[in-house]
């Protein structure tokens, strides 16, 4: 296989994650199945050194701090601050996952910091 096909199969996998995330607003489990698939392919897309990579970055770093505010936001709803911080996440999430999406339809990388 050479770059453009490797290239164009990772695609596929990357936009799936995309919107395994997205739909994981209605169905939890999704993003579950998505992260799998990002550390299932990771080593693909780190060998083919692809431009995709710093889009499995983006979406395991969404998946997880994402997850990390959920929980801080789920403990803190008691004390009303949670609200807000649910919110906010949500927020982020719907961000992170329309940037992502457009930058993989123009077919750009994105911040490897982001």
């Amino acid at each position: 296989m050479n770059i453009p096909d490797v290239d164009a199969e990772l695609k596929k996998y990357t936009f799936a994650v995309y919107i395994l995330q997205a739909l994981s607003f209605l169905v939890l489990f999704t993003a579950i199945i998505g992260i799998i698939v990002n550390y299932i392919k990771d080593d693909d897309v780190a060998v083919a050194g692809s431009w995709l990579q710093s889009h499995f970055i983006w979406q395991k770093n969404t998946f997880w701090y994402g997850l990390l505010w959920i929980v801080l936001g789920t403990l803190t709803a008691p004390f009303i601050i949670g609200y807000a911080v649910l919110g906010l996440t949500t927020i982020w999430l719907i961000y992170r996952i329309a940037k992502g999406w457009i930058y993989l339809v123009d077919g750009k990388a994105l911040y490897l910091n982001g």
